[in-house]
């Protein structure tokens, strides 16, 4: 399974969640992709980490990026898409934020959150400015993804708010 969201939408708590319950290898794209001091692994490298990864038995991943989209998506059986409003996820953002500055917790491969970058809305390094720039490209974009060929396989289970994704998964069980 794969499951995709803005950022802050609740992706690797979901992830981690359903691993754990169900004995799954938790595949966190994030780590994956980040080297230590924010520096991005190449391409080649990234997909590479993202094949072994993905060639374990039962797996669970959350993330959208589009370098291994063709490696995640294509090994998958289900895509759970975090379709959240866009106020709900302005929200998660600035307590999620909040907390990982003020509790300096430690990301991947030793990488922490800076405050001061989100204040940046024009800046690349500002989850702010991904939110704005994502939420209405992935809502246009991730429909027609779905109807691809190469993806024609997947289950796709969208849940709309924090409150369906929990009766979903109350469901699961």
């Amino acid at each position: 399974m794969v499951i995709i969201g803005m950022t802050s939408a609740g992706k690797s708590t979901l992830a981690k969640r359903l691993a754990h319950q169900y004995g799954l290898d938790f595949i966190e794209l994030d780590a994956l992709h980040w080297e230590p001091d924010w520096h991005e692994a190449s391409e080649e490298v990234f997909r590479r980490r993202t094949d072994e990864a993905t060639r374990a038995e039962r797996w669970i991943a959350d993330g959208n990026y589009y370098q291994v989209r063709d490696i995640v998506w294509g090994r998958a059986e289900a895509v759970i898409w975090l379709d959240y409003s866009f106020p709900r996820l302005f929200w998660q953002l600035t307590v999620r934020t909040f907390r990982r500055t003020i509790a300096q917790e430690e990301l991947w491969n030793g990488n922490r959150e800076k405050f001061w970058w989100h204040l940046k809305v024009w800046s690349d390094e500002s989850l702010y400015h991904w939110l704005f720039k994502g939420y209405w490209k992935h809502r246009h974009e991730y429909p027609q993804l779905f109807k691809e060929l190469a993806y024609a396989h997947l289950t796709i289970i969208r849940l709309a708010s924090p409150r369906e994704a929990k009766a979903w998964l109350a469901g699961f069980q």
